[in-house]
């Protein structure tokens, strides 16, 4: 592609060196910066790419995007082509769309953005388009899907190159629609830059990743910059109920639309609305009227539903029929890690789901015990990951505490930390007087839900909670293979001999 045809989606500051160049390649490593390269050199919140603009600039790197003044490096290299902006990473995001042929033009791309519930969101709606017939991309936390075809994930929402890549591909497919994730990590970083989206849904806020945004205001306001971005030919959904729903869309040029179980009273006059009323919630299913047709999904619990009516919300303001998504609806299954179960000997159930912050934990607890009714006892193993927003600790053994009978704290992925001293943060949300045979503690996860499953009782739930999907624990630096799925599994299949060698 031409260089000056890709100058002219970036607010350029300055210029040095020749203009009429073809880029084969845009890239932000380093080490990719090579001939025919344009090398866009990013502020990363660890390392600045900037450090290597000499070296890129002696490996013969066609072209240097920075923020910094040129003048230096120009002096040096008078030979070659350098490209001052204000922002290297926003530079970035619009190159590599450009760079593609700007495939996010080319269908309907729907970012789903908000503490929880994102993936659920994003995989029931490619789920239901791809019932209903349509060609569907997906891109979440759990995995991408162009088509038929499953991708790995490596991230909630990629880098700036690698969504566009997976854009192009999906184009090429023939997808109609695409369903992506928009993480606060990725708008604050600039990821989805250059992307086109017909529309945009939130679901909530609560407290989660504060190690990286500081506060609750900068989470907030990095989330809401996904709506400030979309433009009047989109849609702006968001949750009527949760706290920070209303605000989230209030600077958005979108067409703003609610989705609400309670009934939206206090929304603005004359905005569309789509209710959902008498839930009806059972293991593995929920069943709710919407203003137009009765819906029912493989889900459980009332955060789901709420999960469910955003999915059927999406899909109407995508023109599909009632009958069609409540049909594509009902066979619809929840991703992967997310309140998957198994039934174990003597009436035990176990279940596991990726909640990971104190909001989902208390959700999922809350909506286990509401099932649970009088028929056995709730016990939670969870942990906190090391690295991350340590506030959030004694919140979340605080919150298993008031909702659990036994819990079981061990280790998620402790990463650099000692996974003993997250422990003894975590504890520090006990209460004064909490009753000893509650609470369980033991770094190993593995023993932990083994000793969980030890402790059950016929009936009992059994709640593997932080992990989800996830088939590995970060320590120190390495990936060690560990599901919480399959190691529940053991466990429960084998709760005899467990049984047996406790009494031993």
């Amino acid at each position: 592609m031409k260089l000056d045809l890709l100058l002219r989606e970036l607010e350029v500051l300055d210029t040095r060196g020749p203009l009429d160049l073809s880029i084969e390649s845009v890239c932000a490593d380093h080490r990719e910066a090579k001939p025919g390269a344009m090398w866009v050199a990013i502020r990363g919140s660890r390392v600045d790419g900037h450090a290597w603009v000499e070296e890129a600039l002696r490996g013969g790197v066609s072209v240097v995007v920075v923020e910094n003044d040129l003048a230096p490096w120009a002096e040096a290299y008078p030979q070659s082509t350098l490209v001052r902006v204000q922002n290297s990473a926003e530079a970035l995001g619009l190159l590599a769309s450009a760079m593609q042929g700007h495939p996010s033009r080319d269908f309907d791309l729907i970012g789903v953005t908000g503490t929880n519930g994102k993936t659920s969101v994003v995989t029931l709606l490619y789920q239901v388009f791809s019932q209903m017939g349509f060609t569907c991309g997906l891109i979440s936390t759990v995995e991408c899907r162009v088509g038929d075809r499953v991708l790995p994930s490596t991230h909630t929402t990629p880098d700036a190159l690698r969504i566009n890549e997976l854009l192009r591909e999906m184009k090429e497919a023939g997808c109609r629609y695409v369903f992506m994730e928009v993480s606060s990590h990725a708008m604050a970083q600039h990821r989805v830059r250059g992307l086109r989206f017909r529309g945009g849904v939130f679901t909530n806020l609560t407290r989660d990743h504060l190690d990286y945004h500081g506060t609750m205001e900068n989470y907030f306001l990095a989330k809401r910059a996904f709506f400030d971005s979309l433009d009047s030919n989109a849609f702006a959904l968001y949750n009527a109920d949760d706290a920070y729903g209303q605000a989230m869309v209030s600077c958005s040029a979108a067409i703003k639309v609610a989705y609400t179980l309670k009934g939206g009273a206090d929304l603005p006059a004359g905005q569309v609305v789509f209710g959902g009323s008498n839930l009806v919630l059972e293991p593995g299913s929920l069943r709710m009227d919407t203003t137009e047709i009765p819906v029912q999904a493989n889900l459980t619990g009332r955060f789901n539903a709420y999960n469910a009516l955003a999915v059927y919300a999406v899909a109407r303001l995508l023109s599909a029929a009632p009958v069609d998504i409540s049909k594509a609806l009902a066979q619809a299954q929840p991703p992967q890690g997310r309140m998957w179960s198994l039934k174990g000997p003597e009436g035990r159930w176990g279940l596991v789901d990726y909640a990971h912050t104190p909001d989902a934990l208390e959700q999922v607890l809350t909506t286990l015990k509401d099932l649970q009714k009088d028929h056995g006892r709730l016990l939670v193993v969870f942990g906190c990951g090391g690295d991350r927003d340590q506030g959030k600790r004694p919140l979340m053994a605080e919150v298993a505490y008031a909702h659990s009978d036994v819990m079981v704290m061990t280790s998620d992925n402790p990463r650099s930390e000692e996974p003993l001293r997250i422990l003894e943060q975590m504890r520090e949300g006990l209460p004064s007087d909490a009753i000893s045979e509650r609470v369980h503690s033991m770094a190993d996860r593995d023993e932990a839900i083994r000793e969980a499953v030890r402790l059950s009782r016929r009936g009992d739930m059994i709640l593997v909670a932080g992990k989800g999907h996830e088939a590995y624990q970060e320590i120190q630096g390495q990936r060690i293979p560990f599901s919480d799925r399959e190691r529940l599994t053991h466990y429960l299949n084998s709760i005899e001999s467990i049984d047996a060698n406790s009494k031993s």
